[in-house]
């Protein structure tokens, strides 16, 4: 049973790899960016990249490839048989299996693939926000929204291993496209994707006129510009964060009702910005929240390992699933 383990979390735009111990300390990183190439077949540019990170960890710590557990964290719908299904906001690496094409390209052995959004989840539970909760919900808010579901102390995984695709729970009928194929997913409205989305729109609209003005037109406003003017107190940036905060309560909402969870934790990109969102959305979960008076309080909480959850995660798979 090897002391450490390798944590590879793909997103949409960046790929972090750790080399990580039992104890869920970080003994090294490694940051790349994700390409979308779909030259050479599914998941072949991608699994390239993962390659060379686990490559680098081997070369600087004298690793055997042979027997060095690595877990990757992947968006999108990861079968049990540890094969991409679809990833909606990656869809050059849909159908792809990195267990095979890792083995391939390096000799590894010991490679297992999970949910992204799984992967925060479980890497919560072991080592961050999640310690001591036996039931809560993980709630990445990155280009889209990622989700894991902790439940009596066990991942959720359902029957073909895509559960807690939280993020294309519909929230608005007949509401925006979104890169799965269907309409008014709650990712398009809650996430950092749908920050731009609504920014764009409130921009060309004329609801965000100050900022307009600041940045040269509506065509060069960006959600970072919206947060960054928020933080400084304009009204209009507060304005749409607060309207950001609303679809966020409201997925969460839906969630308590179908889960009856208590407890959430919120991590991914969009979640730097917590102060932003997280105070305005509690108080709308007041208001959305089927029978919130006769539940126990409703937790909302920032991941204690904010950018590293996914890949810790993704390491600690390799550790439970390692023969």
């Amino acid at each position: 049973m090897s002391d450490v383990a390798i944590g590879l979390d793909v997103g949409g735009t960046k790929t972090l790899g750790v080399l990580v111990n039992r104890e869920g300390v970080i003994l090294d990183e490694l940051k790349s960016s994700t390409p979308h190439d779909a030259q050479g077949g599914a998941g072949a540019a991608t699994g390239k990249v993962l390659s060379e990170q686990v490559a680098t960890f081997a070369q600087r710590h004298e690793l055997d490839l042979a027997t060095l557990p690595i877990g990757i964290g992947m968006p999108g719908m990861v079968r049990r048989d540890g094969r991409l299904a679809f990833a909606p906001n990656l869809q050059t690496v849909s159908g792809a299996s990195f267990p095979e094409l890792l083995k391939e390209l390096l000799g590894s052995e010991l490679v297992f693939m999970e949910n992204d959004g799984n992967c925060a989840a479980l890497g919560e539970y072991a080592w961050g926000a999640g310690r001591g909760v036996e039931n809560f919900v993980m709630v990445t808010l990155g280009t889209g929204i990622g989700g894991g579901i902790i439940a009596d102390g066990e991942l959720v995984r359902g029957q073909s291993g895509f559960g807690g695709e939280i993020g294309h729970m519909a929230v608005e009928a007949r509401g925006a496209l979104c890169g799965c194929g269907g309409y008014g997913c709650w990712e398009r409205y809650a996430s950092g994707g749908g920050l731009a989305r609504l920014t764009f729109e409130w921009a060309a609209e004329g609801r965000l006129p100050q900022l307009v003005e600041l940045c040269g037109g509506a065509q060069n406003v960006r959600g970072e510009d919206v947060t960054r003017a928020a933080n400084e107190g304009l009204v209009e940036a507060l304005t749409l964060m607060n309207d950001v905060a609303w679809w966020l309560a409201r997925g969460l909402a839906n969630l308590v009702a179908i889960l009856d969870t208590g407890h959430f934790v919120i991590g991914g990109g969009l979640s730097v910005v917590a102060d932003l969102l997280l105070p305005s959305a509690r108080e709308h979960l007041v208001d959305f929240t089927f029978g919130y008076d006769r539940r126990p309080p409703i937790v909302v909480v920032t991941s204690d390992l904010t950018v590293h959850a996914g890949a810790l995660g993704a390491a600690k798979v390799a550790f439970d699933r390692q023969p």
